[in-house]
This record gives C-alpha cells, structure tokens and sequence, in this order.
C-alpha cells in the first residue's frame, strides 16, 4: 500500500546522549519543570531567555526551535508551546503534536525525544498528555503517495520519537489506544486515497486484509446472496457498471463484550458518475471518495479491535459503483426492497440512500443491535446548509445524538443535529410506490428528506445518521493531515463508543 512508515514511539526515563532533537512540552507563563530547568542550566539561560515573552508559548503547537551548544549532546532543542494551561485539551494536543511533526519534517529530522515536566494545572495525566501529542504526530506524518519519480519515493524514513515523564504502565496503556486509533484513521484515509482503478466492487474484499488480521470477521456477500436476500435497491444502484456490487459484513467482539452488538453501516459507492442523472465533469472530480463512510467504519473497526476494545460492533458495508449503461438504473423505476417496501426512484445521482435502505434493514434484521449508526457522503444540501465546519447528524435517539456531539467535540470532528420530523414524510409519498426516494422539490433540503427516507428501513432501532459529505477530503495540508482523505468520523466514533462503554 502506498502509506508512509509507521511513527515509533518508546519509552524513557532521562534523557539519551545520542538523542538528536530534544522537544520541550510547555505551557505559557508557568515555567519550567525540574528537567526543563535542568537543560536550560546546560544551556547557560537560553531556553528561558527565547520563552521569556509571555506571549511566546501561548499559541498552541508554536515550536521555537534552537541549536545547541556543544555543551548539549542534542544538536536541537525544541520548546513546543502547548498554550494555557487552562486551555489544554487532547484535541489540542494531538493538533499540537501534528504540527510538531511537520516542523520536525522540515528540518529533516527523523529521531527526537519528547520532555515532559509534570504541569499542575493541566488535568490530564501526564500520559495522556505525551499519548495525544504522539497521536498528533501519527496523523500528520500520515502519506499517501503513488509517485514514482518523486524525490525520496519508497525511501520515507520512519520517525523515532522517546518520551520522557510519565510512568510506564500509564504510558503503555495511553499509546496503545492512540496507535490503534490512528491505525483505523490512516487505513481509511488509504481507502479513500485510493484512484477507482484501484479500488473498486471486485476487488473491495482484498483491501480489507488488515480488518481480517485484526481477528475481525469478514463476509462477502455476492450478487447472487444479495438477489436471494432481496436486497434489489443497491443491485439496482450497481447495475449499469461492469463491476456488480457487494456487501461487506464485518464482525468484531472484544473480550466481555456483550451479546446484542452496535452496528455501523457505511455507504460504499467507489465511484459515483450521478448515473443516468450524470454529475458534470467537475463534480466527478472527487467521486473516487464517495465511499468515505465505508471507509471510516473500516477505521472504526480496526481502531476497536487493535485496542482489544470490549465491546461487539457490526460493520456492513454497501459497495458498488454508480455507472451509465444500458442496464442503469433510471428515473421512475420502481424497486422492491429488501424490507418489502417498494420505492420510487427519481433522481439516479441519489443512490446512497438506496444503498443504504437495504443495508439499514439488513443490519437491523439480521443483528438485532442495540443502535444504528450510518455514515454516508450522502447529500450536497449538508454541505450548503452547513459549510465546513460541521457535518449532518440524524437521529431517533437525542441522548445518543447528544453523546455523539460531545464525542465530536472532543475528537474535533463536529456534528451539528438536524431535524427528523415526521412532517417529512408528506414530501415522499408516491401515487406507485409504498415511498418515493426523493422529495419533490428537488431543492428543497435534501439532506432532511434523505433522512426522513432511511428511517423506514431502521426496524424502528435507536438510529443515527450522520450525513458527511464534504468531509471525507482535505484541499489542503491541515495540523492533523495532509491534503487528501480525512477519515472523518472515525476518531468522534472511537471516542463515542469508549465513553459509551464506560459509562453503562
């Protein structure tokens, strides 16, 4: 897979002599803790004289970078600023730490040891504290190339990172969380990066590899097993490509974990032309990424699993790709779906949620789950009504949803609740057809409708449907990640399901 080298981080109790980079962890305006203080002793005063303005550590992930003194065994000392006190959040520390990463990568430098005092007042302990700074780093370092001919390709070279000031156990603990959370983020981030020549219907099973390595069960179900099912909505969203589509059945269930499971469901499509509907050319252009919500519940459940996470989750994954042909799906067919219920389609550039009705009520009827979650690049009225800063999010359940939000916040991925409102419904009601799959107004707020539509194939399951189009990609280099795939969603729900778990 074109994926950088994977972050190495250790365990230490001083200092090493060989150590290239040393990297101060410091808050503003609270000085110096004992190995700090020792350092700047080396240093005849020069680290506290650079921190002496009491704006220079406020800003979070500032990195004031010195050369040592041959009186130093490290070439280079870094003070990265972690900014107030009061202020430090593991949200801001991993954004700190992925701009640690980047600086380190700007000098060349691929080794460094991370320093941490104790801080009084700053409520996390102090393994958390170096976790999410080494999460930071993970994610940053993350990339994902195909060139052939770019300088250094195939040569990355693997980042060694010490750390120095929390207890072993702690540490042990708090790393082996991170790392798997960032092993299910840099993994979905690979699927999505992916071109659609490279990942697509018939080969989606290969890729799931590491899901299987992670004692994840996996279970394909063909073209044939999806007829026998009745599962003629997302056959019907395949059907004008050459490449017929699949379902992904994913099961995990961690040590204690209980009987009845959390299922995810993830949309699929690896390329979406808009059908017979077709999208213009500019709107293609990102099309490879369509699959962005199955994508992040393959993170998820590498995250969960790579952690030894107690709890019983269930992924399925509608997989296919949206195609005009001859044998395309087209405006005004009527589908019977899995449920039964049978559906008028309209717009064929609507195909998620076709996907998506029968995998909801797979879920639903084969599982038996406490909650459904739904994660779908699903509809451009998201990303109109919503801008950049927050994705959509659907539910049955306001506690769960309100969970869900706070999990976001934590994780920096938001989520802002819309409304689910049976008056919804009215705008769905087909003269043909048990529903329609699109409102009649075809401008007149997708994205709710599209929701109100997915709720009728739940088996009335505590249910959320997070809406994240326009989240799975980056334009640019962002403190957490480079340009491309963002793996939107998983960190919220790894958060989510912890704080779930820990608290029934």
């Amino acid at each position: 897979m074109p994926q950088s080298p994977v972050p190495i981080f250790e365990m230490a109790d001083e200092i090493s002599a060989e150590t290239p980079v040393v990297v101060i962890l410091q808050t503003a305006q609270t000085g110096f803790g004992p190995r700090a203080a020792a350092l700047d002793a080396e240093m005849s005063g020069i680290l506290s004289r650079a921190c002496s303005d009491p704006a220079a550590l406020a800003e979070s992930g500032v990195c004031i970078d010195l050369i040592a003194p041959q009186s130093v065994s490290a070439r280079r000392v870094i003070v990265l600023a972690l900014g107030k006190a009061e202020a430090v959040t593991k949200l801001s520390l991993a954004r700190a730490g992925g701009l640690l990463a980047a600086h380190l990568e700007s000098k060349c430098e691929c080794a460094a040891t991370l320093l941490l005092d104790p801080i009084a007042s700053v409520e996390l302990p102090g393994a958390e504290i170096l976790a999410r700074v080494a999460l930071g780093m993970r994610l940053r370092r993350y990339r994902f190339d195909m060139r052939n001919q770019r300088q250094g390709a195939g040569a990355d070279r693997t980042l060694r990172v010490r750390m120095v000031g929390a207890a072993g156990p702690e540490l042990t603990t708090a790393l082996t969380r991170v790392n798997a959370i960032a092993d299910g983020v840099e993994y979905a981030r690979t699927l999505v990066n992916l071109p659609p020549n490279h990942l697509h219907p018939d080969n989606f099973h290969d890729h799931l590899a590491p899901l299987r390595e992670a004692g994840i069960d996996v279970e394909i179900l063909d073209t044939a097993r999806l007829k026998e099912l009745g599962m003629n909505a997302i056959l019907a969203v395949g059907a004008g490509s050459a490449r017929p589509p699949r379902v992904a059945v994913l099961r995990y269930r961690g040590k204690g974990a209980p009987s009845q499971p959390m299922a995810f469901v993830g949309k699929g499509v690896c390329f979406d032309s808009g059908g017979l509907c077709i999208k213009r050319g500019e709107q293609m252009f990102d099309m490879k990424a369509d699959m962005g919500g199955a994508a992040s519940v393959v993170g998820l459940l590498i995250a969960l699993a790579r952690q030894g996470s107690p709890v019983h989750a269930v992924g399925v994954l509608g997989i296919a790709e949206n195609m005009p042909s001859g044998t395309a799906l087209k405006p005004r067919d009527i589908i019977t779906t899995a449920s039964g219920q049978t559906v008028e389609v309209f717009d064929t550039d609507a195909e998620g949620r076709l996907i998506l009705a029968d995998c909801l009520y797979y879920a639903a009827s084969r599982f038996n789950p406490s909650v459904i979650v739904d994660l779908a690049t699903l509809t451009y009225s998201v990303m109109r009504g919503l801008g950049s800063v927050f994705a959509g999010l659907f539910s049955t359940d306001d506690p769960i949803a309100s969970q869900m939000i706070a999990a976001g916040e934590t994780a920096g991925e938001r989520f802002w609740q819309l409304p689910l409102d049976k008056a919804y419904d009215e705008g769905l009601q087909s003269p043909f057809a048990d529903i329609r799959h699109h409102a009649k107004d075809m401008e007149d707020g997708d994205a709710p409708y599209a929701a109100a539509f997915l709720r009728h194939f739940t088996e009335d399951r505590p249910w959320v449907h997070l809406d994240i189009a326009g989240k799975e990609m980056a334009d640019a280099d962002r403190p957490l990640g480079r340009e491309g795939a963002t793996a939107f969603g998983v960190q919220m729900l790894e958060e989510w399901v912890r704080s779930t778990r820990t608290t029934n």
